[in-house]
């Protein structure tokens, strides 16, 4: 573990969850840090979306006590943040060159050294899932299993180029303004939950445009200025060494990506569970629907511990919403099946 001096740790309380935030230096710059739970657990590592922390990107999952016992049961957390988007952040000059994704997964690997970490499971969101794929491809080593939101793995679309062209000229020039917010919240969560004129949007999306307020718009157009020019990862998919669940909203503007990669991956490790009325960000929108595919998913590496909790009965999921095939423990750690949840 690296030296104390190369760390700024900060006490936090946030709500329900006791955890610490570590501001590590690397040699791509310093990266946020939050760690939750039992440092002698398996380590889960997070990495949320584009201009999101956390606490914007995965609250909604890790503040369902069904996935808050799940999780905090078998892991300890380590929140990473993308430079600069951690709370109280300063502000990056523009003049300073932006990292690539290339750099940004070398800087993953330099937060494991620190905490003295090995193996870990990885959970990121579209942006967040492109950076910790690419990790594990380039640090085999380093992962032993993907949960992936609505995840990336080819470059960008014409469309996607210039959508996010706009953003970043829009960014420059007028910051984290309005037309910006609406971008983001359009990637991020399906028409339903962000209303219309006959329908206020939603408490979730109203918490997230709160959050959005806090981010410095020079460190959010750096984090997309490397995804902007993310390279294609299809190729190295099949030489990954670790099992991979995938979850994508039906209405998620990364949907025909998700099904794309995982096409790619070998389809004796890795499942695809496709949300129903449900945006990008499932972790925020849909945390439920994550529930039983992630119990089976970690039975397979015989780190899930049945909790006290009952599931919830707003739970989308149930048995008989998945394949019979994949609720045997044995079948879910050695062969994935492409499953679909179903919402009345």
């Amino acid at each position: 573990m690296a030296d104390s001096s190369d760390s700024v740790s900060i006490d936090m309380e946030t709500i329900s969850l006791g955890g610490k935030e570590h501001l590590v230096k690397t040699s791509k710059g310093s990266v946020s840090v939050s760690v939750f739970g039992d440092p002698d657990k398996p380590a889960l590592v997070t990495y949320p979306d584009l201009a999101l922390n956390h606490l914007s990107c995965f609250q909604g999952l890790f503040f369902c006590p069904e996935a808050f016992s799940l999780l905090l049961h078998n892991f300890c957390i380590f929140h990473i943040s993308p430079p600069g988007h951690e709370l109280g952040a300063d502000a990056v000059s523009l003049d300073e060159p932006a990292l690539s994704a290339d750099d940004l997964a070398d800087q993953i690997a330099e937060v494991l050294n620190f905490f003295g970490l090995g193996a870990v499971m990885c959970m990121g969101v579209t942006a967040g899932a492109y950076i910790l794929t690419l990790f594990a491809i380039k640090y085999r080593h380093r992962v032993v299993g993907l949960i992936l939101i609505s995840p990336l793995c080819k470059a960008p679309s014409w469309t996607e180029w210039l959508y996010n062209k706009v953003m970043l000229n829009v960014l420059y020039y007028y910051g984290m303004c309005g037309v910006v917010k609406e971008l983001l919240l359009k990637r991020y969560f399906s028409k339903e939950v962000r209303g219309s004129a006959q329908v206020p949007e939603s408490d979730i999306v109203q918490a997230c445009r709160r959050l959005l307020d806090e981010r410095q718009s020079s460190n959010v157009l750096k984090f997309l200025e490397a995804i902007n020019g993310r390279p294609d990862i299809t190729e190295g998919l099949r030489k990954l060494q670790c099992r991979s669940l995938l979850f994508v909203g039906d209405n998620s503007p990364f949907h025909s990506e998700a099904l794309h990669m995982t096409s790619k991956l070998d389809r004796r490790y890795s499942a695809l569970v496709e949300v129903q009325s449900c945006g990008s960000m499932v972790t925020e929108e849909q945390p439920h629907a994550m529930l039983i595919p992630m119990e089976y998913f970690l039975m397979g590496y015989g780190l899930y511990r049945p909790s006290t909790v009952s599931l919830s009965p707003r739970s989308p999921l149930s048995p008989s919403c998945i394949a019979p095939e994949l609720l045997s423990p044995e079948s879910m750690g050695l062969k994935l099946k492409p499953i679909k949840t179903r919402i009345s």
